[in-house]
């Protein structure tokens, strides 16, 4: 599938517009229990998480395991979104490692129809500020595709560089996950009164109040990839200023999730995939390095679900 992208600024007015009245969602990949990729199981597992009324639908990144798939996979992956999506929402793949190599998955996305692309964090290394603006350049200057940086691990933008990616013809938007408020807020007032800017920590919901407080108040949610239900009562509660519900849901779920992510490297993916097949969904076992919960946290997992889904109203 081959479509003729909108321009910067039209993705941009969507996605700030659907980031107003929703998460964004990051859906799973689907494998089987053989490790390869379940088309069919994925395609039905999008249609779910878009009728739950995602803000857009970013396939391929990293609750989707985009550093687990080869360049057929990651194609099938998006082009599957792109079609569930067919225009309703806006659809930003995943990119990723060297500017190459990212600029390689770009094109696959370009052809299968994504409107945009999350430059994830390149590869191993550290990096100068120079050399981490370069990595952009280099990627916008071969993809039509307007470009979300995404700031995580190895990669942390100065006020000045944030400045230097903002002025690059396709950059429209910047991911956090440092969480790191006082370099957030500088990098807000930096920004072109257009810029996007979104929440990207794990589990995102936990400091959504505080992003709020700098002029950061979208986020994408992991919740949103098993249950839509908590994730769109947090957001209405949060929205409308609901504060009670909000330290309820926090207290009584999303700390106690929290705890329970961190115990294992990896569980902030793995957890997510597990409860989903709590929810029947067909997405399979997450892929090596990464490792499916132990049978204690995985009913300690149900256990945390079932009680979350009641205080929404919802059940397993």
């Amino acid at each position: 599938m081959t479509t003729v992208s909108a321009g910067p600024g039209a993705v941009a007015q969507r996605l700030r517009a659907g980031m107003t009245d929703g998460v964004l969602s990051f859906p799973l990949t689907a494998f089987r229990d053989d490790g390869t990729l379940d088309p069919d199981g994925f395609r039905a597992y999008v249609a779910e998480r878009l009728a739950a009324a995602p803000g857009a639908v970013f396939p391929a990144c990293g609750t989707g395991e985009f550093f687990s798939l080869d360049e057929d996979e990651y194609r099938q992956v998006v082009t599957i979104t792109v079609e569930e999506a067919a225009g309703r929402v806006p659809v930003v793949a995943g990119t990723g490692y060297g500017w190459a190599q990212a600029v390689r998955f770009a094109c696959i996305a370009e052809e299968a129809g994504a409107d945009a692309l999350l430059v994830l964090p390149h590869y191993l290394v550290a990096a100068p500020q120079d050399g981490l603006v370069a990595q952009l350049e280099q990627i916008t200057a071969r993809t039509p595709l307007p470009l979300i940086a995404y700031q995580r691990g190895q990669v942390a933008f100065t006020a000045g560089s944030l400045r230097r990616i903002a002025a690059l013809p396709n950059v429209i938007g910047l991911k956090d996950g440092h969480s790191d408020l006082d370099r957030l807020q500088r990098l807000t007032l930096a920004a072109p009164e257009d810029f996007l800017f979104f929440n990207g920590a794990s589990t995102a919901e936990i400091q959504a109040r505080a992003y709020a407080t700098v002029g950061v108040p979208a986020y994408s949610s992991a919740v949103h990839a098993f249950a839509p239900e908590i994730a769109g009562a947090f957001f209405t509660a949060l929205r409308d200023g609901d504060h009670g519900t909000v330290d309820k849901l926090l207290r009584e779920f999303y700390v106690p999730l929290v705890e329970l992510r961190d115990r294992v490297p990896g569980y902030a993916v793995s957890l997510v995939k597990a409860a989903a097949r709590l929810r029947g969904h067909r997405v399979g076992p997450v892929r090596a390095p990464l490792t499916d919960p132990s049978p204690a946290d995985l009913a300690a997992l149900t256990a945390l679900l079932a009680a979350g889904l009641d205080l929404v109203g919802a059940s397993l």
